[in-house]
């Protein structure tokens, strides 16, 4: 195996994937994820494309990958790209005229069209993040020509205890460059960038979009909780990094803090034009780094990748015992406990986090030593994208596709 930067020297395999999820690099964690299969399918030699469901419309475009292009289709004007997706991707998987693969990185329970059935092999990155698993959900996973991916190891034991058969392939980030880093681009030290040296900073980084009157990140336990230990202890101050007034699809947060009698200066925002278009990576970390806590208890997980980037940069993380949650903390963070709630959109359970548990939490996260982690650190070291793809996905990739010299 050669190194990474040089694609020649790659081992090069043959065959076409079409990637079903967010689009390449747009700023979510979906998007993140896509951006690495891209990039490293590209650079093992296959033929790539990705069929959007988030991130472009209204035309169709190629991705310039560092090691390749690749074709991106739109998402069309019906939910989740179920009338063009499908088509789509036998069109183009027709035109290469390779063995073809049409792998899914999103919610299974969304995907109707008989045009699936079809297909010769679907692999499903699948999220599971409700204590029980949804019956569409088992349905999507139960078909002949569908390989469940679980991406955490709740996930491949809720499969398992299901009879179904998968494997499992962890979500990744890069930690050369998601490490613990203090200065942003701009050069300024990201505790003076908050005006925050002498602060105890606790993090969100949490998308706020909501499902009526249902919030999966939990915004509310996590705001109620923060205020009570705020009151106790005035020097703690909460960054949130996400869109902090909903922007129609989430909640007003800062009226939810404002209730909460969290005083404004207690409440540090990410710039909104940033966040709408995406922090470098670089930052990121330095947000990451500049947290004494990440909080992160929520009503479900399929993964969580915050939590994980948060480690990687050193920082210890509260999360939620449930879900993946449970797995991805390392043994100096901290887990909460929570309550099941019936989720009649899925016909599944959840968990609603207790607020008791998550202040806390809070409170011995405050008590704990303020520096950064090294058992964090090294927990996370184990989801970088090296490791895992050369430890998971390569061994997959060689037993569906023929390698060429």
């Amino acid at each position: 195996m050669g190194k990474k930067g040089n694609p020649a020297l790659q081992e090069q395999l043959s065959g076409s994937v079409g990637i079903y999820s967010n689009s390449y690099d747009v700023p979510t964690g979906y998007g993140q994820q896509v951006k690495y299969l891209i990039d490293y399918l590209l650079r093992q030699g296959l033929d790539v494309a990705n069929f959007s469901n988030f991130g472009l419309e209204g035309k169709i475009d190629v991705i310039r990958s560092p090691y390749g292009e690749a074709k991106h289709f739109p998402r069309s004007f019906t939910g989740y790209a179920q009338d063009t997706a499908p088509l789509d991707f036998m069109t183009w998987s027709n035109s290469v005229q390779k063995k073809d693969l049409f792998f899914t990185l999103y919610d299974v329970w969304v995907f109707e069209s008989a045009h699936y059935d079809k297909m010769r092999q679907i692999w499903s990155w699948t999220p599971l993040d409700h204590i029980t698993m949804p019956s569409k959900v088992e349905q999507w996973l139960r078909k002949p020509n569908v390989l469940p991916i679980a991406m955490s190891p709740f996930g491949q034991r809720q499969m398992n205890e299901k009879g179904i058969e998968n494997v499992y392939i962890p979500h990744s980030v890069d930690t050369k460059v998601l490490k613990e880093t203090w200065e942003l681009s701009t050069g300024a030290h990201v505790r003076d960038y908050w005006s925050a040296r002498d602060k105890f900073v606790v993090g969100m980084v949490a998308a706020n979009k909501a499902s009526g009157l249902v919030h999966r990140k939990a915004f509310s336990e996590n705001l109620m909780a923060f205020s009570i230990f705020q009151k106790k202890h005035p020097d703690a101050v909460l960054y949130l990094h996400t869109d902090a007034t909903g922007s129609g699809i989430g909640w007003n947060l800062l009226e939810m803090l404002k209730a909460l009698g969290v005083p404004e200066e207690s409440i540090l925002l990410v710039n909104p034009l940033e966040y709408r278009y995406g922090s470098t990576q670089e930052n990121l970390a330095a947000y990451y780094t500049g947290m004494d806590v990440l909080l992160a208890p929520s009503m479900g997980e399929g993964f969580g990748v915050p939590t994980i980037e948060a480690q990687a940069c050193g920082t210890r993380v509260i999360a939620s015992n449930w879900a993946a949650s449970q797995d991805l903390v390392a043994d100096d963070g901290w887990l909460v406990d929570g309550t099941p709630v019936w989720d009649a959109g899925q016909l599944s359970w959840w968990q609603t986090p207790n607020v008791p548990s998550i202040v806390d939490a809070l409170e011995q996260a405050y008590n704990a030593d303020r520096g950064k982690s090294e058992v964090a650190k090294t927990f996370a070291k184990d989801f970088d994208i090296d490791t895992v793809w050369k430890r998971d996905w390569m061994p997959l990739l060689r037993s569906e596709f023929n390698e060429t010299p």
